[in-house]
């Protein structure tokens, strides 16, 4: 049949947008993704691609289920979810769009992987490759907006949280994840399917959880035992005397003087005085007894004398910041920006990156990454490109193999190099044999 004009113009100015993401399981900050992509897309079409990875950490849900359960949850975007099997990385959907026939795509993302995505989907246009092939006149990336890890609402809750939530068995923290508008039977459904995945049981009595404001620091951290404990000195700061804790009230302490008083006295009124280690408190100055626990009496003297001879250097100095005895066998707990980080990203750092320290970005602290590289990988790198024939100077996606394939033999995940080879072949789009595959993991691992 001839087409008209109009049909032809019709043909060459179709424009979609898409996303993708592994809404495992989905929440209601996944719908403000999916209304952000409806209100951007205008009479455009728009449709939403979901991942198929599934594991008992982060994937619990399977793609199935995650189908069934995202429509439920956002039925006005229900038939614009979906269910496409070839469809398992962004790239993919890039292709499927293209052999629709759209010549503009758009791609709607949390607004901290708006260059990733503009380099990685440019990357490939007009690129013959192992994932297939596409061409459009246009590519965009445009942000569904921020969110706060840390926010009440929509606009602090991930995924993350929501496991979080159904393995501690909370379901009334994990309902305020969901529409308001979905049942409380699918809401259970959603949240036993979840359970199952993580290989829990399937809860059939739910835990309540009310969490109240906090009203007070000093508070909190006396009712969880942080603050004061029974035979605990003290110092009374209108009076500046030392004295010992007895009891311990509600919301108050009962103090004994050295000459036998005893006073009763508000949480804020007194001051503990630091508990000194027993096996070093005679050397010259302070002996806190936490910089030292858990450690040797030998080794809590070099500490001490490390903390003497370092601590009065200058700041710029290097030197000043050499680990004293004891760090490398010392536990620590994460940050609280580091928790933050997690809960944001839905991980530590990327793949392929490990945190060294906390840096300042605008007005937060957050960890900073830097690449696992080491001479073993960076030679299996060079190893490797070499036997694909590749031709770029940029190693990252190859130091990327191999440090994905050095932690999943760590985790476990991988039983054999030859099941290593196979799967990382696939994952990352790699032209090598198999057999030549593994015997190079040997090397690695």
């Amino acid at each position: 049949m001839i087409k008209n004009f109009s049909q032809y113009l019709v043909e060459e100015e179709r424009e979609v947008y898409f996303t993708f993401g592994r809404m495992n399981p989905p929440t209601v900050g996944h719908g403000k993704v999916m209304d952000a992509l409806a209100q951007k897309s205008g009479k455009a079409d728009y449709k939403v691609f979901v991942s198929q990875s599934q594991d008992a950490k982060k994937n619990p849900l399977s793609y199935t289920d995650k189908i069934k359960h995202t429509r439920k949850m956002f039925p006005k975007h229900a038939r614009n979810v979906m269910v496409d099997k070839s469809v398992k990385t962004a790239i993919n959907a890039m292709v499927t769009l293209y052999n629709q026939g759209y010549k503009s795509v758009t791609m709607v993302v949390g607004a901290d992987r708006i260059t990733e995505f503009e380099v990685l989907l440019n990357k490939y246009n007009g690129q013959k490759a192992r994932h297939g092939f596409y061409n459009f006149k246009s590519i965009k990336i445009v942000s569904a907006g921020k969110r706060d890890p840390d926010a009440s609402g929509v606009e602090g809750m991930s995924a993350s949280k929501q496991r979080e939530n159904a393995q501690k068995n909370d379901f009334v923290a994990f309902s305020q994840g969901v529409p308001k508008s979905m049942s409380n039977p699918d809401t259970r459904k959603l949240f036993n399917d979840v359970r199952t995945g993580m290989g829990l049981k399937e809860a059939s009595e739910f835990r309540n959880h009310l969490e109240l404001e906090t009203v007070s620091e000093t508070r909190e951290q006396y009712v969880s035992g942080e603050l004061f404990g029974v035979g605990d000195t003290v110092v009374i700061k209108e009076s500046e005397e030392i004295a010992t804790v007895s009891v311990l009230g509600a919301n108050y302490v009962i103090v004994e003087t050295s000459d036998g008083k005893k006073l009763r006295k508000w949480l804020d009124s007194v001051e503990l005085v630091e508990k000194q280690d027993p096996d070093i408190k005679d050397r010259e100055g302070t002996q806190p007894a936490r910089y030292h626990s858990g450690l040797k009496k030998s080794t809590k003297a070099k500490r001490d004398a490390h903390f003497k001879k370092h601590g009065k250097k200058d700041d710029d100095d290097s030197s000043a910041y050499k680990p004293a005895p004891g760090d490398k066998t010392a536990k620590t707990k994460p940050s609280k920006y580091t928790k933050s980080f997690k809960d944001m990203y839905d991980e530590d750092c990327w793949d392929g990156y490990k945190q060294v320290v906390m840096k300042k970005k605008g007005k937060k602290m957050v960890p900073d990454c830097v690449p696992e590289s080491t001479d073993l990988i960076e030679n299996w790198v060079t190893d490797l490109m070499n036997r694909v024939g590749s031709k770029t100077i940029n190693k990252d996606k190859y130091r990327k193999v191999a440090q994905h394939i050095k932690r999943e033999m760590q985790k476990g995940k991988y039983t054999s190099p030859e099941f290593a080879a196979a799967d990382t072949i696939r994952k990352f789009s790699l032209d090598i044999d198999a057999k030549v595959l593994a015997g190079m993991i040997r090397k690695l691992s």
